[in-house]
């Protein structure tokens, strides 16, 4: 949103209206059209923002609201002939005792109708029942019936009528002054205040800024203006009015003088809002920068940043100066929170020194390297209570020595800076920060059945928001991209290569890496075309280039506003938790053996940032090598990339589990009969007791201690007891049968020439061949047996041994890519 900043502080009052009248522009003024001499503006019932419903009643000009969709005036007439079918009492004409925008039908006469069937004034309406006794019809054209000109201006400043006859005020302003003596008593004395603070008689669009300050007259209007064009808010009649009704009765001299607490909880919201405008317009950066708590639209962020955590003076004086010169060193949408972290962290070192130290840290050249130490000391007693967690007290410790070494940087222990004589030891080094926990990052993918059952619910979410929240995480969900980037896109982010293959192009706000080029689905450009079409459907009128492929739903007239990703995760988060339990498998180890069962998946675990970690495990698992995955992720460093994923020690353990529950001896036979988890000793023994041989595993001692180099019968694995291998071994045993098979007849048909010794040596044997088709077909059978849900897991892990496998051991086979796992099987576009 952009921000509009008074060059410097204006004191004068008349120099700070004109400046907010330079502010508004003459094009909004034309809209709403106002007029200086006449003090009154007009809410367009059609405009994108400022527009309205007018009443369905025939004849009521009065906008519409409640619960039956007709005007207040009309509601209470509503209920008091019986509450009829509101049908049927809206064909019903509207009967007005007045009606201030048709004049008497005399030509000439100034004065408003008697009433709204009585078509004459009341003076006029006298003569033709009085002296007259004419016609309507022969009473208008009576050559001596002449017009009368208006009796003036109602005396309440405020009011656009005129008096009704010789009193002092119009009908309405009129009747009140009579109610307003009968109830307070009050006197001739009174009036004139009473004038100055009434309101005007609304009516529709209209809303009068007579009789108030012309520096309220201007805030309000530039408010407005500023809510309608720059940020493209919409703004209730119903709303705006009293705010000038309540400045205008209580004769204040700013809406910054009003109290919120005075209106309802939407009017309320409106001038705080208002108030923020009118203080974003009074400040700049270097008058915010003074502040203990600063907004940080005025320097292009987002938020509040407060320095009220760190207590001494120099200290937070020094923070400010250091915020000042980090905040423009960030991009994306966090700056102000990356900023708020590091000050808070600063917050802990304040209050140790305000706790351990006598002069509570006031003085900066008390302070030594001691002082460190206890601020060290103070965060591990942290830590034991629970206070913070122990990434919170490594974080804290990164986070001071980054900004004290800053502080030092820029020069704020010079003379005449706070920092002023800090001694050189009062510093952090590297020691001092606590041993990183281990990354929680890597490895937090969503499981695969979690994925599919958030996928095949896709349309509750859109039920429960809209279109373009389930479009965003759809996105989010296939491209892996994050949510700013992805909330972010342009309309036109859809490209085909050399090839015709769909692009997309994104920015890496990030990294300020921008128009990236992702190679993406079919079914996903599918998606972002389907999405074009109705935004252009949706602004049919508006420029292509300046259309949001996810346009936000408020403040939004034109489309160049995209939605936010703090309202997709929003969304995102009512719609998980709205969700069933997501059931998934879990195994616990009872009295030695492997128990399998179902347990509800933790929904926090699920949002949508976690998507990305998700993809980038997705293409990992399928063999991406950690190059091309760093390219699709846009990372610069591969460590980066790694963090993104795992085929770690765990689910290297939980697959080798469930694939040893499948293993056969050389025969065929089933080595473990019952699905029973490996206990640890035989997880060890696994790993130093075996050595990778072509098909299986060997256990013989001098072999495994030689590496897989010291076996007289070499390549004939299948011969020997020492031998076993399991069902992920079972891709390989087929190709070296069909090996075999191939070698046999090319010996017997193309080498002729060959002798027989030769011949015979080469050949391969008919035991090894009936040998491995036995264990061929043993294996394939057990897995038949197997139930269509474990037939999945086994497939699942032997997908994960054999990436593993090929990452660790090298055998010397081509490896083959594995397919993306089917996230969302049934899904087309």
């Amino acid at each position: 949103m952009t921000v509009l900043l008074a060059p410097q502080p204006v004191e004068d009052s008349a120099d700070l209206v004109a400046g907010l009248w330079a502010a508004i522009s003459p094009e909004f003024l034309a809209v709403i059209g106002w007029l200086p001499q006449r003090k009154v503006l007009e809410f367009p019932q059609d405009h994108p923002q400022l527009g309205f419903i007018v009443c369905p009643v025939v004849g009521c000009p009065q906008r519409a609201g409640g619960s039956q969709g007709i005007c207040p005036t009309c509601w209470t007439r509503w209920k008091a002939v019986g509450r009829p079918p509101i049908e049927e009492f809206v064909l019903v004409e509207r009967q007005k005792k007045r009606n201030r925008k048709t004049g008497c039908v005399v030509p000439g006469c100034e004065r408003l109708r008697k009433t709204h069937g009585i078509q004459l004034c009341v003076s006029h309406d006298y003569q033709r029942q009085r002296i007259y006794r004419l016609p309507l019809d022969e009473f208008v054209r009576h050559p001596d019936v002449v017009g009368f000109p208006a009796f003036g201006p109602c005396k309440v400043p405020a009011c656009t009528r005129n008096r009704d006859g010789r009193r002092h005020y119009c009908h309405a302003h009129a009747e009140r002054w009579k109610e307003f003596q009968r109830t307070t008593g009050a006197t001739a004395d009174d009036e004139q205040r009473w004038r100055f603070t009434q309101s005007a008689i609304p009516l529709g669009g209209e809303v009068s800024l007579r009789g108030l300050p012309d520096r309220v007259v201007a805030e309000l209007l530039f408010c407005l203006h500023y809510r309608t064009v720059v940020s493209g808010s919409k703004t209730d009649v119903t709303n705006f009015r009293p705010l000038g009704d309540y400045a205008r009765a209580n004769l204040v001299q700013s809406l910054e003088d009003i109290s919120s607490e005075v209106f309802t909880k939407t009017r309320r919201h409106m001038h705080a809002t208002f108030v923020t405008i009118l203080r974003r317009y009074h400040t700049n950066p270097e008058l915010e920068r003074v502040k203990d708590e600063w907004d940080t639209r005025v320097f292009g962020h987002r938020g509040i940043l407060r320095f009220d955590s760190i207590s001494q003076p120099w200290l937070r004086e020094a923070a400010k100066i250091w915020a000042y010169d980090e905040l423009p060193r960030h991009r994306g949408g966090n700056a102000k929170g990356t900023c708020q972290t590091m000050i808070t962290s600063m917050g802990l070192l304040s209050d140790s020194l305000r706790l351990q130290r006598p002069d509570h840290g006031n003085g900066p050249s008390a302070l030594s390297r001691t002082d460190i130490t206890a601020f060290l000391n103070r965060l591990a007693f942290l830590q034991a209570e629970g206070a913070i967690s122990a990434a919170r007290r490594e974080y804290a410790v990164r986070h001071v020595r980054r900004v004290l070494e800053r502080m030092r940087a820029i020069g704020l222990t010079r003379p005449g800076e706070p920092m002023h004589g800090l001694p050189e030891d009062f510093m952090l080094i590297n020691g001092d920060t606590p041993d990183r926990a281990e990354d929680s990052n890597a490895g937090r993918d969503l499981p695969i059945e979690v994925m599919r059952f958030i996928c095949t619910r896709l349309d509750s979410l859109e039920d429960t928001s809209y279109r373009e929240i389930r479009v965003a995480v759809e996105l989010i969900i296939d491209t892996g991209r994050r949510p700013d980037e992805i909330c972010q896109l342009p309309l036109d982010c859809l490209e085909r290569d050399g090839q015709g293959q769909p692009v997309l192009i994104y920015n890496n706000f990030k990294a300020n890496r921008l128009g990236r080029r992702l190679p993406i689905q079919e079914v996903t450009a599918a998606l972002i075309e389907h999405q074009q079409q109705r935004v252009r459907e949706w602004f049919p009128n508006e420029p292509v280039a300046k259309l949001k492929l996810l346009p936000g739903p408020t403040r939004n007239p034109h489309g160049h506003k995209a939605i936010t990703d703090g309202w997709v995760c929003a969304r995102h988060r009512e719609w998980v938790d709205s969700l069933p339990d997501i059931m998934v498998t879990t195994t616990e180890i009872i009295d030695g053996k492997k128990v399998t069962k179902m347990v509800p998946f933790d929904k926090s675990k699920i949002f949508p940032y976690v998507y990305r970690h998700t993809y980038a495990q997705r293409h990992a698992d399928a063999g991406v090598g950690v190059e091309v995955l760093s390219r699709l992720m846009d990372h610069v460093h591969l460590s980066t990339t790694q963090g993104y994923y795992r085929v770690g020690e765990q689910r290297r353990r939980e697959a080798v589990e469930r694939v040893t529950t499948m293993q056969f001896d050389r025969h065929g036979n089933r080595v473990w009969r019952e699905a029973k988890a490996l206990l640890d000793s035989e997880h060890l023994r696994r790993a130093v007791g075996e050595v990778a041989v072509p098909y299986g595993a060997c256990s013989e001692p001098s072999n495994v201690a030689a590496g897989g180099d010291d076996c007289p019968v070499r390549f004939r694995c299948v011969g020997c007891s020492h031998f076993s291998t399991d069902v992920s071994y079972l891709p390989d045993l087929e190709a070296y049968l069909a090996d075999l098979l191939r070698s046999r007849e090319r010996l017997r048909s193309a080498f002729a020439a060959a002798d027989n010794w030769a011949k015979a040596e080469a050949m391969p044997s008919d035991e090894e061949i009936s040998r491995i088709r036995r264990l061929i077909s043993r294996v394939k059978a057990d897995v038949d047996e197997l139930s269509e849900e474990d037939r999945a897991q086994v497939e699942d892990a032997v997908s994960v041994v054999r990436r593993a496998r090929t990452s660790i051991v090298g055998l010397g086979l081509p490896t083959i890519r594995q397919s993306l796992p089917a996230v969302r099987p049934n899904r087309s576009a």
